[in-house]
C-alpha cells in the first residue's frame, strides 16, 4: 500500500518523459497524492493525452529536454498556469543500442548522453531558478544500476547515468542551504513494457537477472514511484545529494554464488 503524504497536497510537479514508463507511473502516483502534474514529453500529443487522462487540472507540454529554449518555455508555461514548481522529476530518456563497442555509432552515443545527462542538467537549471527564489523545491533524477555497476556493452547509457549520479551530488550540495534538495533513484530491473521488450528480444536474460537479485523477483514502476514520493516529501527533508538504489538488493550483492536460489517472477 502506498503511503499518504499530506504535505504533497496541492503541490506542482513537472515531470519530463512523463507520457510513458517510469515518468508516467510517477505522474499517476503524485496525482493520487493531490499534486498538480505538468507532463513534459517529446511527444506533445502523448503529453496532452496522458495529462488529461490523469486529471483535468493537469498540463501536457511537448518539448525536447536537450533544447534549452524549449525547456525554458515549458517552465514558463507551468509557472504561468500554476504560479510555482515544487517538484521536478527528470525521467526523460531513450534506450541504448546494446552493440559491441567497436560497432557503436558515435552520433548515437552523443544523442543518448545528451538526452539523459545534458537534459537532466538543462531541466534542473531551469526549474532551480524559481525554486531558489522561493527557497524551496525538490529535484528528483533517474540514475540506474548502470550508473553504478559496469554494464557492458552499454557505454553511453552507463556513462550518462553515472554522470547523473555525480550531478545529483554536486547540485544537492550547491543548493541545500537555499532550500532546494536534489536526489536520484537508481532503479534495478523493473518489469516495465520497455524491459519486457528487452527480454522478448533476447537482449537481457531474465532468469539470470532473477538469480542475481536477492529479492528473487523483478521490481515494478510503482516501487520507483513510491521512492519518489518519499524523497519529495517532508519525510526526506534532511536528505540531499544521494542516489537511492531501488533494486531488490541487486547492487548490494557481491558473492560469486546466486543471490536467489528460488526466484519468484
Amino acid at each position: 500500500m502506498t503511503a499518504v503524504y499530506s504535505d504533497l497536497q496541492d503541490k506542482v510537479a513537472l515531470i519530463t518523459g512523463g507520457a510513458s514508463g517510469l515518468g508516467l507511473a510517477a505522474a499517476r502516483a503524485f496525482h493520487e497524492q493531490g499534486v498538480k502534474i505538468a507532463i513534459v514529453d517529446l511527444n506533445a500529443e502523448a503529453a496532452a493525452r496522458c495529462s488529461a487522462e490523469i486529471g483535468p487540472d493537469n498540463l501536457g507540454i511537448g518539448a525536447d529536454v536537450t533544447d534549452e529554449q524549449a525547456i525554458a518555455a515549458a517552465v514558463a508555461q507551468v509557472l504561468q498556469r500554476y504560479g510555482r514548481i515544487d517538484i521536478a522529476i527528470n525521467s526523460a530518456g531513450i534506450p541504448d543500442t546494446f552493440l559491441p563497442t567497436v560497432d557503436q555509432d558515435v552520433a548515437a552515443f552523443r544523442r543518448l548522453v545528451d538526452i539523459h545527462l545534458t537534459g537532466t542538467y538543462i531541466v534542473s537549471k531551469a526549474v532551480a531558478v524559481p525554486m531558489l527564489s522561493r527557497g524551496n523545491g525538490v529535484i528528483l533524477n533517474l540514475s540506474s544500476i548502470g550508473g553504478v555497476l559496469g554494464l557492458t556493452p552499454r557505454n553511453a547509457y552507463s556513462a550518462a547515468k553515472a554522470g547523473i549520479g555525480m550531478m545529483t551530488r554536486t547540485l544537492g550540495c550547491e543548493w541545500a542551504s537555499r532550500g532546494v534538495r536534489v536526489n536520484a533513484i537508481a532503479p534495478g530491473y523493473m518489469m516495465t513494457p520497455f524491459f519486457r521488450r528487452l527480454l522478448d528480444e533476447g537482449k537481457l536474460d531474465g532468469e539470470r537477472i532473477l538469480r542475481r537479485t536477492p529479492a528473487g523477483r523483478f521490481g515494478s514502476a510503482q516501487h520507483i514511484a513510491d521512492a519518489m514520493l518519499f524523497l519529495a516529501s517532508d519525510q526526506a527533508a534532511f536528505i540531499t545529494g544521494v542516489t537511492l538504489p531501488v533494486d531488490g538488493g541487486y547492487m548490494a550483492w557481491g558473492a560469486s554464488a546466486d543471490a536467489s536460489s528460488d526466484p519468484v517472477a
